[in-house]
C-alpha cells in the first residue's frame, strides 16, 4: 500500500467496503496501475543493462597464397580492441540509468495515490447521491401519498382542482430529479468497477460514514514546508533532473577524442610475424559534440523550471483549498441552519395545511423550499469531503484536525 493509512487499515470486505477499504482495492487491482508496474519493471531493467560494462571487440582474418612458390604459408591476423570512451562515458550513463529508473517508481507511487485519490472521489460522490436520493425517495412517497388523497377529495367534491394540480406538478418534479440522479449512480457505479478492474455490472456494498472535523490549517501549512521530500511526483521530477544531469556530463565527457586501443598479433603470407598497437582517435575539430552539450543543457533548464512550477501549483492548490474549506464550512453552517428553519415550518405547515388552515399551495411551496435547502446542504457536505480528498493526495497522508475536534473512524454503517 503506497500511503500508511491504507498500510494499516485492516481489509475486512464481509462486512461491507468503507471508503479506506476500496482505495486499498483500488491499488489492488486497478488496470492502470498493472501497466504501470510493468514499465516499472522494463525500466529496472534498463538500469541494470546500463550498469554493465561494454565488450571488448575481437576480430580476425586469414589470408591464403593462391599463387607464389613453397615457401609461401597462409597469412592471419587476430586483434584485440576496446573503446576507452565507453568507460570514461560509463559512470554518467549507470547514474542516469538508475536515476530514471528511481523516476518511474516514484511517478508510480504518485499514480498510485492519484488512483486512491479517485477512489476516495467517487466513494464520496457514492455517498453523497445515496443520501440525496434517500431524501428525494421520502419526499415523493409523502407527496404521492397526499396526492392520492386529494384526487380521492377531487372525486367527492370535497376539495379544487388547483390543490390536485400542484402536488402532480411536485411529484412530476421529484420523478424528473430522482431519475436524473439514478443515471448519476449507475454512472459513478461504472466508473467505481472500471477503477477497480471489476466487471461492469458488478455491485459493491459501500459503507461507513463521514465524519467532517475542522482542520488545522496551522498543522497543514507547517507541513507544506517538506512538501518536496515527500511528493512522489515532486521526488520523481527531482530525479528526472537527476537523470538529465547525468546525461549533460556525459554529453560534456563525449567531447573527447573519441579512442579506440586495440593489439594486434599477424603472420603474412611470407611466415613473417608481427605484433603490434593500433590506436584510434577521433579528431573534434567541426563538431566536438557541441550539439549535444546544447540541446542536454536546455533539456535540463526546462526539467528545472517544470519542477518550479509543479511545486507553486502544489502550494497554490493547498493554499486555496484552505480558503475554500472555511467559505465552504460558513455556507454549510448557514444552510443547516435555515435547513432546520424550515424543517420545522414545514411540520407546522403540515399541520396547518391538514386542519384547513392553509392552502395546497402555500404548503407545497414550503416543502419544495426545504428540499431544496436539504439537497443544498448535501452538496456542500460533497464538496467538503471532496476538497479534503484532493488534500490528502496533495499532502500525502492523513489530515490533521483541530485537537477539539478529533477524527472520529468512519463505522461501517450501510448507505442508506
Amino acid at each position: 500500500m503506497p500511503l500508511p493509512e491504507l498500510a494499516t487499515h485492516l481489509f475486512d470486505p464481509s462486512d461491507g467496503l468503507d471508503m479506506t477499504e476500496v482505495a486499498m482495492l483500488a491499488v489492488a487491482h486497478n488496470p492502470d496501475l498493472k501497466v504501470a508496474r510493468d514499465e516499472a519493471g522494463i525500466s529496472r531493467a534498463q538500469a541494470f543493462a546500463a550498469g554493465l560494462l561494454p565488450d571488448p571487440q575481437l576480430a580476425g582474418t586469414r589470408d591464403v597464397p593462391t599463387n607464389g612458390d613453397a615457401t609461401n604459408t597462409t597469412g592471419f591476423s587476430i586483434g584485440l580492441s576496446y573503446d576507452v570512451n565507453a568507460l570514461l562515458t560509463h559512470s554518467a550513463v549507470k547514474r542516469a540509468a538508475e536515476a530514471t529508473r528511481r523516476q518511474t517508481d516514484l511517478n508510480l507511487l504518485w499514480l498510485e495515490w492519484l488512483v486512491v485519490a479517485k477512489a476516495r472521489l467517487l466513494f464520496a460522490q457514492s455517498l453523497a447521491q445515496q443520501k440525496l436520493l434517500a431524501v428525494l425517495a421520502g419526499e415523493r412517497i409523502l407527496v404521492a401519498s397526499r396526492h392520492a388523497s386529494l384526487q380521492e377529495a377531487l372525486a367527492a367534491g370535497d376539495t379544487t382542482l388547483d390543490a390536485v394540480s400542484a402536488d402532480l406538478v411536485e411529484l412530476q418534479n421529484l420523478d424528473t430529479q430522482i431519475n436524473d440522479l439514478s443515471r448519476r449512480i449507475n454512472a459513478n457505479r461504472q466508473d467505481l468497477n472500471a477503477l477497480l478492474g471489476l466487471a461492469p455490472g458488478t455491485r459493491l456494498h459501500l459503507t461507513g460514514g463521514i465524519q467532517l472535523p475542522p482542520l488545522d490549517d496551522e498543522a497543514i501549512r507547517r507541513s507544506m514546508a517538506g512538501l518536496n521530500r515527500r511528493r512522489p511526483d515532486l521526488l520523481a521530477l527531482q530525479a528526472g533532473y537527476e537523470s538529465q544531469e547525468q546525461r549533460f556530463r556525459q554529453s560534456v565527457l563525449a567531447q573527447f577524442p573519441a579512442l579506440n586501443i586495440g593489439l594486434t598479433r599477424a603472420r603474412d603470407t611470407s611466415g613473417l610475424y608481427t605484433r603490434g598497437l593500433g590506436v584510434t582517435l577521433s579528431l573534434p575539430i567541426f563538431n566536438g559534440n557541441r550539439g549535444n552539450i546544447a540541446i542536454e543543457k536546455a533539456t535540463r533548464l526546462r526539467l528545472r523550471d517544470e519542477y518550479q512550477v509543479r511545486l507553486n501549483a502544489a502550494y497554490a492548490d493547498i493554499v486555496r483549498i484552505l480558503e475554500d474549506q472555511k467559505l465552504l464550512e460558513a455556507q454549510l453552517r448557514e444552510v443547516a441552519s435555515g435547513t432546520s428553519t424550515l424543517a420545522q415550518t414545514a411540520e407546522q405547515a403540515k399541520a396547518a395545511f391538514a386542519s384547513g388552515d392553509m392552502n395546497e399551495l402555500v404548503y407545497t411551496q414550503i416543502r419544495i423550499a426545504w428540499l431544496a435547502k436539504r439537497a443544498e446542504a448535501l452538496a456542500i457536505e460533497q464538496a467538503l469531503l471532496e476538497q479534503r480528498v484532493m488534500l490528502q493526495a496533495l499532502l500525502g497522508g492523513e489530515l490533521p484536525f483541530q485537537t477539539s475536534h478529533p477524527a472520529k473512524s468512519a463505522s461501517k454503517e450501510s448507505l442508506p
